[in-house]
């Protein structure tokens, strides 16, 4: 995975979002975090730890804990893997600027190899933070004409649902 985009969207001299370094290693559980982001607008940034970077989705009204919700997650450039400490104000004038703190944080684990679910654009696992914890899918949705790739953030129902929720109505497997 490539840093790339990340980088080429900020200016390090005037923001203090990490750069990114190599990827961190001997750690054998993933992470995830969930940073609250004040930016243009309120959303939440949806990020697991793979292969050496965060992926990351843009989550518009956060994570629900109810699985009939179906949240849009929009998928966004990968971000290092020291941007899960990562808390603060991005000046004025840059890209994503406003006030980022961590929402929740943990690990996850995926359901078989996240790699192949990622491609396939259906991704299930299992969250343990503070916050959310439980069984969780991604699953990608038809790729637009023009814009950012969306996705639906889902959470199964399991022990870690709210009381009285109801599983979602499908959870077949998209190809």
């Amino acid at each position: 995975m490539s840093l790339e985009r990340y980088r080429q969207k900020r200016d390090f001299g005037k923001t203090s979002e990490p750069r990114g370094r190599k990827p961190r290693s001997g750690e054998s559980r993933l992470r995830f975090v969930v940073q609250k982001h004040a930016a243009r607008s309120l959303h939440y940034d949806f990020r697991l730890e793979w292969d050496g970077v965060l992926k990351s989705w843009a989550v518009p009204k956060g994570p629900s804990l109810d699985p009939a919700d179906k949240r849009l997650a929009v998928e966004v450039e990968d971000h290092p893997i020291e941007y899960g400490d990562f808390e603060g104000v991005i000046p004025e004038h840059e890209y994503g600027a406003g006030t980022v703190e961590i929402w929740d944080r943990g690990t996850w684990m995926p359901d078989g190899d996240a790699g192949r679910g990622l491609a396939r654009g259906h991704l299930a696992f299992a969250l343990s933070g503070k916050r959310l914890s439980g069984r969780w899918v991604l699953i990608r949705m038809k790729r637009p004409e023009k814009g950012p790739q969306p996705w639906l953030l889902i959470k199964e129902c399991d022990r870690a649902s709210p009381e009285g929720a109801k599983p979602r109505q499908s959870a077949r497997k998209r190809a």
